[in-house]
């Protein structure tokens, strides 16, 4: 089983029937010269790289645009048009009025499978005291959090709320919810990689490709920046293969990964066995 934890359908064809929605949606992320990919494409994409599942992330920014840019809806949408290849995560604009009563919905009525929050764009901080009641619902129906963690691209982002230091009272206090640092955290990789040997709660994903093309960049984060044998000997039950499509290429970065020198337990963990674990099963 090998599965993507981090995609974004923000484009994908079956919800996007509103243009102006389609509009805001690359204004708004930042992402322009992509149009929108019918399913036969992505399923064409999942299996050039190899990919069985994906994670479908949502994002609710809207306190900043009065609506989510992709709703828990449409996520429910999307998997229940391909409950084989789709896993749902639900989104909420944490410090919006409705999200406590939004997130109960999409674990209770959606059956969304977790929660995607993004510090960097809501503008809160991972150990905000107004997040206790969100961070309590996942901790009662026993979901997990996907936190953006470290560089984003998307607009009126700041970098310092989700600085992977940011995330360790909340992985101390709670030792029950399982938390991911998306995109490793990057720059901060090895603060990334502290929190993961500290405490057994904390995953991280490999979204990342910022520089250079994925070998290289890879081969940079996961041979040098962190070296190869902290993942295969320590930490390799905490990372789980992201891609961050659409803004990058899941074939290449699939590629990349099974070039970095992992024993195959290790690449069979970091594909998909270590999402089934955060995850709580399939």
């Amino acid at each position: 089983m090998f599965i993507d934890m981090h995609v974004h359908p923000a484009f994908y064809e079956p919800i996007n029937g509103d243009s102006r929605k389609e509009d805001l949606r690359h204004d708004a992320l930042d992402i322009h010269l992509n149009g929108t990919a019918p399913l036969e494409h992505i399923f064409n994409q999942m299996s050039c790289a190899g990919l069985d599942r994906l994670c479908l992330l949502p994002q609710d920014y809207r306190r900043e645009h009065g609506e989510p840019l992709v709703a828990n809806e449409e996520i429910k949408a999307l998997v229940d048009l391909a409950p084989d290849k789709f896993i749902g995560f639900a989104g909420v604009d944490p410090l919006h009025k409705d999200a406590e009563e939004d997130l109960e919905y999409a674990f209770e009525e959606l059956g969304l499978r977790g929660l995607k929050l993004h510090p960097s764009r809501q503008h809160f901080y991972p150990s905000d005291e107004r997040l206790a009641k969100i961070y309590d619902i996942c901790e009662a129906y026993k979901k997990p959090i996907v936190f953006h963690s470290g560089l984003s691209w998307e607009p009126n982002t700041f970098s310092k709320y989700s600085r992977p230091a940011e995330f360790e009272e909340l992985a101390a206090l709670r030792p029950g919810l399982k938390i991911c640092l998306a995109h490793f955290g990057w720059p901060w990789v090895q603060e990334t990689a502290m929190l993961m040997l500290k405490y057994p709660n904390v995953y991280a994903d490999t979204g990342i490709l910022y520089f250079d093309n994925a070998w290289e960049f890879y081969k940079k984060v996961f041979t040098q920046d962190i070296p190869a044998s902290w993942i295969d000997r320590s930490l390799r039950h905490q990372v789980m293969f992201g891609s961050n499509n659409p803004r990058f290429e899941q074939i290449r970065m699939a590629d990349a990964l099974t070039k970095l020198g992992f024993r195959e337990s290790t690449l069979e963990l970091v594909k998909g066995k270590n999402a089934v674990e955060f995850l709580g099963g399939l």
